[in-house]
């Protein structure tokens, strides 16, 4: 009798966010991270919808101990909003799943950069109490435009990283293929 979940997919796709996931607690540019490289990559690729979900979030809690025990920043006042993000994230990869092309990865990317500076911007407003109303978000949002361009690049770069290694794979190991 086979195990259906330890296949050498399984482990390929959740050892490639593992390592998304531990690169985080390498130094790096603010915001030139694989979160939702992580996210994206595993709703689309993970056949059960609830691992498309559980996998990444996972590695993302996983880091973000490992982040706080080693320097303090794994978690602050806005990681629920983060999360929030990272799981639409995953929601996004689940809608990718059926045409996953070049074309829809890089779009599900910009996407997920966008949903994530509206989010967590939105999330540092919110932890500050609300501050100066719509003029102290939309200040808040100003503000956070400096650091999309490090953000729409790190999902650019890891997302490439992630799902050009898997695609490469797959043409070569057969049972990476659903």
């Amino acid at each position: 009798m086979t195990n259906k979940l330890f296949t050498p997919r399984f482990i390929f796709i959740t050892t490639a966010i593992l390592v998304a996931a531990i690169s985080r607690v390498f130094p790096h540019i603010n915001n030139f991270t694989p979160i939702a490289a992580m996210a994206l990559f595993g709703g689309v690729y993970f056949s059960d919808k609830r691992l498309a979900f559980i996998v990444p979030l996972v590695a993302m809690i996983v880091s973000d101990v490992i982040l706080e025990f080693t320097s303090g920043w794994g978690f602050h006042n806005t990681i629920v909003y983060v999360y929030v993000a990272f799981i639409l994230t995953s929601a996004i990869g689940l809608l990718v799943r059926k045409n996953t092309n070049v074309q829809t990865v890089l779009g599900a990317s910009v996407l997920s950069s966008l949903l994530f500076f509206i989010i967590t911007n939105f999330g540092v407003w919110a932890a500050s109490g609300g501050v100066g109303g719509a003029s102290g978000l939309a200040t808040t949002y100003i503000l956070g435009v400096p650091f999309f361009a490090p953000t729409l690049l790190g999902d650019l770069f890891f997302n490439s990283i992630l799902f050009g290694t898997f695609y490469l794979a797959q043409r070569r190991i057969p049972a990476l293929i659903k």
